[in-house]
C-alpha cells in the first residue's frame, strides 16, 4: 500500500481555464476571476503547509494556479529551489547595480580631479568691477617694426654693412 505524502504531489488541473491572472482582482496569493466566479488561490506564492491546508479543507470547487517542474512537484513559496533562484537573481542584480554605481562615482571622482576651478561661488550682492579704460579694436594694415638696437635705439633705413672697429 502507498503511503500519501502530500496533496500537492497528486495534484492536477480538470479543466485549464484560459482567464489571464493579470486581469483579476486580488493580491499574489488570492484574486478573485469573474469568468468562473470563483477565488483563485496561487499556490506557489504560498508555504508548502498553506498550499496543503488548502488543498485538505477545501469544499466543493477550488480553483488554483502553479507552477510544476519537470519531475511534476509542485513549486511553493518556501521552496528551497525556488528561494536559491530568487536569491541567486537578487544577488546578480545587487551586484550589477553596485558596479554600475561604483563605475558613476569613480567617473564623477576622476572628472572632478582633473577639471580646473573654473569660478568661486560666492553669495551676496553683486559688485561691477570698476575698469579704468576699455579695450579698442584697431583696425588697419600691418607693418613689422624693426628690431631695436643694443644701445635701445631704433634705426631705420638702407641696411649698411660697417667693417669691424677695434
Amino acid at each position: 500500500m502507498s503511503r500519501f505524502d502530500s496533496p500537492l504531489t497528486n495534484i492536477r488541473i480538470a479543466s485549464p481555464c484560459s482567464a489571464d491572472w493579470e486581469q483579476m482582482y486580488g493580491d499574489d496569493r488570492k484574486r478573485f476571476c469573474g469568468d468562473c466566479k470563483l477565488n483563485v488561490y496561487n499556490l506557489s506564492g504560498m508555504s508548502r503547509e498553506e498550499a496543503e491546508a488548502l488543498i485538505m479543507n477545501a469544499e466543493g470547487r477550488l480553483c488554483v494556479r502553479f507552477y510544476k517542474r519537470r519531475d511534476g512537484s509542485v513549486i511553493t513559496g518556501d521552496c528551497p529551489v525556488g528561494w536559491a533562484r530568487v536569491k541567486q537573481r537578487t544577488r546578480v542584480l545587487a551586484t550589477a547595480a553596485f558596479s554600475m554605481l561604483m563605475a558613476l562615482f569613480s567617473g564623477v571622482f576622476i572628472v572632478s580631479l582633473f577639471s580646473k576651478a573654473r569660478s568661486t561661488t560666492i553669495m551676496g550682492e553683486m559688485a561691477v568691477p570698476i575698469t579704468t579704460s576699455t579695450p579698442k579694436h584697431t583696425m588697419g594694415a600691418v607693418s613689422i617694426r624693426p628690431e631695436p638696437n643694443f644701445d635701445g635705439d631704433q634705426i631705420m633705413g638702407k641696411m649698411r654693412i660697417e667693417p669691424h672697429r677695434r
